[in-house]
């Protein structure tokens, strides 16, 4: 569930208003248009709303990663990401997510070779599962983490996530993207 602002009220009155107004001309039409005419009145506004909140939420909910550094643990494969996000917009964020992808050597030197992205497989691999064969690795890893939580306009939070970082991963590059909702 997304934290509403005013923005939010202003787009859901007016979306129950066209509401409104579809039921009373609904109501005004000869009785076979009467259930056609209050189906549509509903899909309209109920997807005028569901468009109007996502809409709010992409230009009043803005969060950026100031500061962000990587520590990988060879000890226990795992890599550490932290650092600093912060509310830059004006309103109050309900939930931060964090996304981090991972991609292996091929994709990030420009390595590029068809076997990274399709693996060759027959009729037969179809239907036994693979009969034991060797499963083909991933070669990017995404992961999501709820860095922080309502957290204020001009608000700025520490955050540090974990996850296991795969042994067959040589020369990656890796990229963050931070979004409110």
């Amino acid at each position: 569930m997304t934290l509403l602002n005013y923005w939010h009220y202003i787009f859901l009155g007016i979306s129950f208003l066209i509401f409104l107004i579809g039921v009373i001309s609904a109501f005004r039409q000869e009785k076979k248009l009467i259930i056609p005419m209050l189906i549509t009145a509903f899909l309209i506004s109920t997807l005028l709303a569901f468009f109007s909140v996502m809409v709010v939420d992409k230009y009043t909910k803005k969060v950026k990663v100031v500061k962000i550094k990587n520590k990988r643990l060879l000890s226990t494969e795992r890599i550490i990401y932290s650092g600093i996000i912060k509310n830059v917009g004006n309103y109050p964020i309900g939930k931060v997510v964090l996304e981090i992808k991972l991609v292996n050597k091929g994709h990030a030197t420009g390595n590029v070779k068809g076997g990274n992205f399709y693996k060759a497989s027959g009729i037969v691999d179809f239907f036994s599962g693979g009969m034991g064969m060797a499963k083909s690795k991933p070669q990017s890893i995404t992961k999501e983490f709820i860095v922080a939580k309502n957290l204020k306009a001009g608000a700025a939070k520490q955050f540090r996530v974990h996850f296991k970082y795969p042994g067959y991963f040589r020369s990656v590059a890796d990229f963050v993207e931070v979004r409110g909702k």
